[in-house]
């Protein structure tokens, strides 16, 4: 069973080689964790990437693939190495080379949410965190990449746009004198995860739509750009960062007034994204 784990909506008939998914936008908060958690409702949340999977619904309709995942960040980071393990959470961990997301709290089992508040009163057993990732992160893993090859098999390429949203504050402290906050942060690990041509056109859609743009600061990728991104291959990944501040109410969780005018905003860009990947000529019909 996945229920829990993730959503993957696909197409009528996938027309593209463009791939959308949003790790971090799952609310589906297990009863145990709650329990553990010293946090209240609200605030376990505040590292979720709330309505993002929403904001790329338009996907399938377009006829690319989503997969949404419905497990919370807070819960189990699916943009993280299922070994970056938390001494400082996870009971017989021995420390290893420095490692800045885990140092930070955010391993693939999450000390902290934002703000750096602690999730949990004490430690867990390591059982339990393996048991953690053999049941959620490898299934979401084992579908994501069944996405990624099937769609190169199928097209001769595969383009992931991963999806996530930034707090409005977060890149105070990377801005220079005079420099206009962006709307938008591309990341490509500096051009090792996604070819200079599929990066521009992606740019190319958020800036014609009005977004401000940057790259690759602060946020450049993590484990699913790393892993998955092989432009030599044909395998293409951007990760996209949306300023909360855009659609979201991020004290309270909720969408703004604004937020389905935003929303109309992201279906066109969607729609220019999923063109990047349609081929000239329709390729034949094939079992989906």
């Amino acid at each position: 069973m996945t229920a829990d784990i993730y959503h993957l909506i696909r197409p009528a008939r996938q027309e593209t080689s463009v791939i959308f998914a949003s790790p971090h936008s799952g609310r589906e908060y297990p009863a145990t964790f709650l329990a553990q958690s010293q946090l209240d409702a609200r605030a376990i949340r505040s590292s979720e990437d709330a309505f993002v999977d929403d904001l790329f619904g338009a996907a399938p309709l377009l006829g690319a693939p989503l997969l949404a995942a419905r497990a919370p960040r807070a819960f189990i980071d699916f943009n993280r190495a299922p070994d970056e393990l938390d001494p400082a959470l996870i009971e017989g961990i021995a420390r290893a080379p420095h490692n800045p997301r885990v140092s930070s709290g955010l391993g693939v089992i999450p000390r902290v949410v934002s703000g750096a508040r602690a999730i949990y009163r004490g430690k867990l057993p390591l059982a339990e965190a393996e048991a953690r990732i053999v049941r959620y992160w490898h299934p979401y893993h084992r579908a994501l990449r069944d996405l990624i090859e099937t769609t190169h098999a199928r097209f001769g390429e595969a383009v992931l746009i991963d999806c996530h949203s930034m707090p409005h504050e977060a890149i105070e402290g990377h801005l220079r004198h005079g420099q206009i906050k962006p709307d938008v942060v591309l990341g490509d690990r500096f051009g090792a995860a996604c070819g200079p041509e599929v990066m521009d056109r992606v740019e190319a859609a958020f800036t014609a739509a009005g977004l401000r743009v940057a790259r690759n600061t602060p946020f450049a990728g993590a484990f699913v750009s790393q892993s998955y991104g092989r432009p030599s291959a044909r395998r293409h990944v951007v990760q996209i960062e949306i300023d909360r501040a855009l659609y979201l109410d991020e004290s309270r969780i909720e969408p703004l007034p604004r937020f389905a005018a935003f929303h109309r905003l992201m279906a066109g860009i969607t729609a220019e994204i999923v063109a990047i990947g349609r081929p000239a000529t329709p390729l034949p019909l094939a079992a989906e």
